[in-house]
Parts: structure tokens; C-alpha cells; sequence
């Protein structure tokens, strides 16, 4: 009897083919879910469910999965919102479910650091295709970062505070969605000349819709609400003709 892959059962080939992983499943809708648990526990893999998007926060911080597949249409934090936590916290490959077909809702996503999309209703076999696709790039579960810190700085990526050193010991500081996420993209990129169009990509997720002036002006306000004059040798540098950079001081002993 022939045991190449051409001659294997559909199912046991497809076994063979691809790795078992666990793969964490964001949807609010009850019977999606199960229909696509259903799909990966048949396919081989491993799958940890979570009904909206802050359950699939708390699940990613307690274990990093192969995969994640997030839904947009979720009620409080809505899939978009979701994905910009989870890119916060690890470069998981995540495959997008959304209902709408759309160039431009596709084209948000992927700036928005999604690694591919499945349009509702979607096909059984289109679906594995593209989980399988996703998890051939990757060589294992990436690593979760739920901080960073060195000798000013400290950012929770899963609660989103700030603390800035201070001389009575650290001084937490409230920034908008919007702030927070530049101040991500600099400590990501330690000692990196970004320009701004670099910073409308990573942050704004579009070079075209705004200008440099605008970067200059939330650098600014990122300034001022963490203590750091662009002249008083604070980390956040300005590079002349070029961009910004973040210097991060070496870690407290």
C-alpha cells in the first residue's frame, strides 16, 4: 500500500503537513466560535477560547499562543482595538474575521498589524488554508512582553501605565491612546533614527492622510506630560533633518 501524500486520506495528510499549535480564537458570537474550534481541534491543533477582546488580553499575558484569530465585530473592545493591545503586548501572527469585504477595511487592518484577514461567511477550507499558511512563517509562540523598563521609563503594556522616575521614587503619567502608542514606537526602536514618515506609519498607520507636522506636534505633548525638554538631555532626542530618537538609559542595578 502507497503511503506517499498523494494517496494519504485528506485529514491524516494535512496532519502530517502541518505543525500542531495552539491557537487562541477571539469571537463574541457563540456558534463562529464553535464552529471554528471545531475546525482546528479536527485539523490538529490546540485552541483557548475567549468571548471578547479583554478576556483575550488576559489569556495572551497567561500563555503566548502560535496564532491568534480575532474577530472585528466585538460590543467594549471591538477587534481593531484589540489587535493595537495585543501588537502592544507580542508579534503573535493574528488572522482577522470580519464581515466586511472592503478594500480599505482590509488595508486597515494590515497597517494595523494584522498578518491576514478571512471574510465572513467564510469557507472551511479557505480558513485552514490560511492558518496554516500563517503558521509556517513562525518557528514557535512569541515571546509576551507585558513591561518594558530601563532607568526613566516603565510602560504595562497590559494595563497601560506610564511611570516616569522621579526623585520621590516614580510619577505615573496619563496618556491618550494616541500617545501611548508613540511612546511604544520609540522604546520598540531604541536608538533608531525615526523620521516622521517612519512615525505616521507606525503609529497613524497612514503617511498619506497626515503631515509632519503633526508628529512634531505630539512629540511634543509626549515632552511635556513625561518632563523631557528637547534640550535638557531627557532620552526622546531630536535629530535634525531627520526624525526623533529615544536613547533609553542603561536599567537601575
Amino acid at each position: 500500500m502507497r503511503t506517499d501524500a498523494a494517496h494519504l486520506p485528506a485529514a491524516v495528510w494535512y496532519a502530517r503537513a502541518v505543525k500542531s499549535a495552539e491557537v487562541l480564537v477571539v469571537e463574541d458570537e457563540d456558534d463562529v466560535r464553535r464552529l471554528v474550534r471545531v475546525l482546528l481541534e479536527r485539523a490538529g491543533h490546540t485552541v483557548v477560547e475567549a468571548a471578547n477582546g479583554l478576556e483575550a488580553l488576559r489569556r495572551l499575558e497567561a500563555g503566548a499562543p502560535d496564532l491568534v484569530v480575532l474577530d472585528v465585530a466585538m460590543p467594549e473592545l471591538d477587534g481593531w482595538q484589540t489587535l493595537e493591545r495585543i501588537r502592544d503586548l507580542s508579534e503573535v501572527p493574528v488572522l482577522m474575521l470580519t464581515a466586511r469585504a472592503g478594500e480599505l477595511d482590509k488595508v486597515r487592518g494590515l497597517r494595523s498589524g494584522a498578518d491576514d484577514y478571512v471574510t465572513k461567511p467564510f469557507g472551511r477550507q479557505e480558513l485552514l488554508a490560511r492558518v496554516e499558511a500563517l503558521l509556517r512563517r513562525t518557528s514557535g509562540p512569541p515571546a509576551v512582553r507585558p513591561a518594558y523598563e530601563d532607568a526613566m521609563l516603565r510602560i504595562d503594556y497590559v494595563s497601560r501605565e506610564v511611570t516616569v522616575a522621579a526623585p520621590d521614587g516614580g510619577r505615573r503619567v496619563q496618556l491618550t491612546p494616541l500617545e501611548f502608542k508613540l511612546l511604544s514606537a520609540f522604546v520598540r526602536h531604541p536608538n533608531e533614527t525615526l523620521s516622521r514618515a517612519r512615525l505616521l506609519e507606525l503609529v497613524w498607520g497612514d503617511v498619506d492622510g497626515f503631515g509632519g507636522d503633526q508628529v512634531k506636534l505630539y512629540v511634543g505633548y509626549l515632552r511635556r506630560k513625561l518632563g523631557w525638554g528637547p534640550t535638557d538631555g531627557g532620552p526622546l532626542e531630536t535629530v535634525r533633518g531627520f526624525g526623533y530618537r529615544y536613547r533609553p538609559p542603561a536599567a537601575a542595578p
